[in-house]
């Protein structure tokens, strides 16, 4: 039996892979091809190759194929499914130029190790019996035989720290909850994953619900729970799907509900969508928003574990963390615990985005390199240019030079240097990327999503953006490296959740790592990257210029002009420096230049 499994998850959907799907389901009916050689098409979660898709793979060929079009399915099921004939032009080529036939041998894949993805493009998600057919629940039926101190005993000795970015330990917030003999408790999924560039959760709760179902059914067994919610992005509309799917499924099936396994245990799930607010991602506003209220976070002087839902004993887990239970019960956490690092164990899901040659997700163990992520599994920087920084851990994160590139990505290291893990999201920069106007984003960013129930965050935030838009379109003051650095201060001091104590991380870090770029726009009226409009302007270089017109056709303002292999010149009075031209040169013919704002 054949199985042909297309990527359906979000990045390969919206490239076309349902459609490629249907074309390849239409294509061996069409040819009769059951006749021959038994076919079935499955619809998975990410591959994980996001920029390459949409993915195919072919088993038990071990054959697969990228950047597929659905019109590309008649060939793919004559040649391949019928013939035996491997396809080139849809094979990964390396670096050596090498074209690699199976996952295995890619080495985006090849230097994985994947447990909270194990299953992930693995499995159709929307099939229970697949999730029972990789040993989906064992884990739970073990648990459910387990006491509650064995289940406990085993995640503190796995040392599974949360994955959602505070890093605490799982072991410890379960035998909290389970100490206080209180009914009813809680236990909640915080799939509210809000970071720009971030997409691990929804990932894994659309390509693999059921892992997750499990994880929180362990954990609800741990500490006497028979409720639970799944908090999930208002904006998933797949990851909901797939997970009310998944309910659905388990509890007809016997696994979950009212008679768990069978027996007279009960445990019940429901879902409740975001509230549409960054900070609804913090574990007291969450929970405040599942209770109908306005998603603001409270003092922690209490907390959840103890006094969380309706004031009851709450486990709030990210859903990377829930991923792993499963994993570390069916396996034993003394397996788990030899992964990773002294003080981080297991894995880390990282989503690489920016300008990587291999966006997507990938699953590495714990004190992995930076460089490891970007250059080796990665592939590098688009282009070959030159890296110039990587931003981890989400908004609130720092902005890491390259002179840190070797440092290992763990809970504890990165925070040595200003910057977080956090929850896995990595933005990677070469050096066109402004570090000043970075900065300005997320602050831009947080600023909008504060929930302005503090003044430290509410008031530190909207003057540190006055300040950095000063500086991006030319009104910068020497001063100003200095009040950022105050603010920053007083706001991760004195504000009152981590939204607020973290948020002045791009800022502090970009300061003491780049400052030589924030001295170029308030001292030189430049920006060195050529990305901050008022003090850029562009020139061609007329030594590099071969006249190929690629700079011209590009220019929508039609600023450009000149003849076919003769030098291009542009109008600065006609130029919108929108950097069009640059990005199409080959020659790195166009120059940027400061201007006085």
């Amino acid at each position: 039996m054949k199985t042909v499994k297309v990527c359906c998850g979000t990045g390969c959907l919206a490239n076309g892979s349902m459609a490629v799907a249907e074309a390849l389901e239409q294509a061996i009916e069409k040819t009769g091809a059951e006749a021959q050689v038994q076919c079935a098409v499955k619809r998975t979660g990410c591959f994980g190759l996001c920029e390459s898709g949409p993915l195919v793979t072919i088993l038990p060929d071990n054959i697969a194929y990228y950047r597929v079009r659905p019109s590309d399915a008649e060939e793919i099921v004559q040649k391949t499914l019928l013939a035996g004939e491997i396809i080139d032009r849809f094979l990964f080529k390396n670096e050596k130029g090498e074209k690699v036939l199976s996952q295995e041998d890619n080495p985006f894949y090849a230097l994985q190790e994947k447990i909270a993805l194990r299953n992930v493009g693995r499995i159709d998600p929307e099939s229970l019996a697949d999730y029972l057919a990789v040993g989906g629940y064992e884990a739970l039926k073990k648990a459910i035989t387990m006491t509650p101190e064995e289940i406990i005993k085993e995640l503190e000795v796995s040392g599974l720290r949360g994955r959602g970015g505070a890093g605490f330990p799982t072991g410890t917030k379960w035998r909290t909850a389970a100490s206080y003999d209180v009914f009813p408790k809680y236990v909640v999924c915080n799939g509210d994953e809000g970071d720009p560039g971030a997409f691990m959760d929804g990932s894994l709760m659309e390509g693999d619900p059921h892992s997750v179902l499990e994880g929180l059914a362990i954990c609800a067994l741990a500490i006497g729970a028979e409720e639970g919610y799944l908090y999930i992005r208002d904006e998933y509309i797949h990851a909901r799907k797939s997970i009310s799917e998944a309910i659905r499924a388990a509890e007809e099936a016997g696994i979950l509900g009212e008679h768990v396994l069978g027996t007279d245990r009960k445990i019940c799930f429901s879902i409740v969508r975001g509230g549409g607010a960054f900070v609804c991602g913090e574990s007291t506003a969450l929970m405040a928003s599942i209770e109908g209220r306005v998603g603001e976070p409270r003092a922690k002087y209490i907390r959840s574990v103890q006094k969380g839902l309706w004031e009851q004993p709450t486990v709030l887990n990210n859903v990377e963390t829930l991923a792993n239970v499963p994993y570390i019960i069916a396996h034993g956490g003394a397996h788990y615990v030899s992964i990773g690092t002294e003080g981080s164990k297991g894995t880390k899901v990282f989503a690489m985005v920016g300008k990587v040659k291999r966006t997507g997700l990938v699953e590495v163990p714990m004190g992995a390199t930076l460089r490891h992520l970007i250059f080796d599994i990665g592939g590098g920087i688009i282009g070959d240019r030159p890296f110039k920084a990587v931003q981890t851990g989400g908004p609130s994160g720092g902005c890491i030079p390259e002179s840190m590139l070797d440092l290992p990505v763990d809970f504890d290291t990165l925070k040595q240097y200003g910057a977080m893990m956090g929850s896995g999201g990595m933005i990677v920069m070469d050096d066109r990327s402004c570090m000043v106007e970075v900065a300005r984003y997320y602050v831009q960013f947080l600023c909008g999503e504060s929930c302005g129930k503090c003044t430290p965050c509410r008031e530190g935030l909207k003057q540190m953006l006055a300040i950095l838009t000063d500086i991006c379109e030319g009104r910068g003051r020497p001063e100003d490296p200095q009040i950022l650095e105050a603010l920053g201060q007083t706001m991760m001091e004195s504000s009152l959740c981590a939204l607020g104590k973290s948020a002045p991380n791009p800022v502090l870090t970009t300061l003491k790592y780049f400052r030589e770029e924030y001295d170029a726009h308030i001292l030189e009226h430049r920006c060195p990257a050529g990305v901050c409009k008022k003090l850029t302007a562009f020139r061609i270089d007329p030594d590099k210029c071969r006249g190929c017109t690629a700079c011209a056709k590009s220019c929508p303002a039609g600023a450009i002009s000149g003849t076919v292999k003769h030098p291009h010149s542009i109008d600065p009075d006609k130029c919108i420096v929108c950097g069009s031209c640059r990005e199409a040169c080959r020659f790195d013919a166009v120059m940027t230049e400061g201007r006085k704002a």
